[in-house]
Parts: C-alpha cells; structure tokens; sequence
C-alpha cells in the first residue's frame, strides 16, 4: 500500500491530507488520483510528486510501503 500525502493547493483540491492507494506503478497513480478527485486534475501535471522523497519517472513501480508526496508549485521568498 502506497500513502500519498498531499500539500498546499493539492491538500485542498483532494479534500484530504493522505490517504492509502495501491495502484501499480506512478503513472496509474496520477491518472487515478486525476479521476479520483477532479479538483486535483488541472493542478496535478504542474505538481512534484515525489517517491520516498525522490523524483522519478512516471513508469516508476510503487511497491512495498512507499510515500508519494504531492507538492504543488510555491511561490515565495
């Protein structure tokens, strides 16, 4: 099971703050989030979504108990 937290702008268009998936692989994860939660869709192709705290492709397996952060763009300084 992977837990997927989300941040900012991602946490309020999700509705939540994680929650549990177990889909396969990276790519199936934001197409599933996308469907999931339609508020999340216009944002999510501009958010880092980082596994284990790491960039990685979107062919990327999600097995074993992984993080999935999704971080949208910040502004700030």
């Amino acid at each position: 099971m992977t837990t997927v937290r989300y941040f900012a702008a991602a946490e309020e268009a999700a509705g939540r703050a994680e929650e549990a998936r177990s889909e396969p692989t990276l790519d199936a994860l934001r197409s599933a989030l996308a469907a999931d939660h339609p508020a999340l869709a216009p944002i999510l192709p501009r958010c880092a979504v980082l596994v284990d705290g790491r960039r990685r492709d979107d062919d990327a397996p999600l097995t074993g108990a992984e993080t999935v952060d999704v971080l949208p763009p910040f502004a700030g300084g």
